[in-house]
């Protein structure tokens, strides 16, 4: 797992229950995009040399083709945009789950990938990790459709310690990125990104 710990400014803005929603969307899309560039970087890529407008070559790198985003809806559809706009022709799935009330338990309502998703790296996107049941879950969904926990990286905002434990417990191989480990994690984070609460 890795902390990124990058804006805390941005961090206490989306933790004050007194920031207005406008300025919570502001401080959260830039959290967003923090983490999804550092998933991003950890996506494979080969090397390539291009042509520079004043005609120099120019040694860099290209990603490989074969990655996908995935959401775990609500929440998690808050990152779809800052992910399009750091690779705007990335596919996206998504995946809803929902928690019991009284047992805690997660279960499965749908689930929609790129038919080859078995083939991709996939940034798993889901802001608030709290108990990390609703992340098991999606990550069992994932393996029955093919892909393996090391081309996971679960891209958070806000992550407890309990939660990421569970889930490294649960998948060993995958990768947790978030900007910020703390032991209460905003679970209004969805209702005031969206406007409903």
């Amino acid at each position: 797992m890795y902390s990124l710990n990058w804006d805390q400014a941005s961090t206490t803005m989306t933790l004050n229950r007194s920031t207005s929603r406008g300025d919570f969307v502001f401080s959260a899309d830039r959290l967003i995009r923090l983490v999804v560039e550092e998933g991003l970087n950890r996506l494979p890529y080969t090397e390539c040399t291009v042509t520079t407008p004043t005609g120099y070559k120019y040694d860099g790198v290209k990603f490989e083709k074969g990655n996908c985003g995935v959401s775990i809806m609500r929440s998690g559809e808050a990152m779809e945009q800052g992910l399009r706009d750091c690779c705007r022709s990335i596919r996206i799935g998504k995946i809803l789950i929902q928690s019991d009330e009284e047992t805690q338990k997660a279960k499965v309502y749908y689930a929609k990938f790129p038919p080859d998703i078995y083939r991709r790296k996939v940034l798993l996107m889901y802001p608030i990790l709290s108990t990390g049941n609703t992340v098991i879950e999606a990550v069992k969904v994932l393996i029955e459709h093919g892909v393996q926990p090391a081309c996971i990286i679960l891209l958070s905002i806000f992550s407890t310690p309990h939660g990421a434990i569970s889930i490294i417990q649960e998948f060993p191989d995958i990768t947790i990125l978030t900007t910020e480990v703390h032991p209460v994690a905003p679970t209004h984070f969805g209702q005031k990104y969206f406007g409903t609460d």
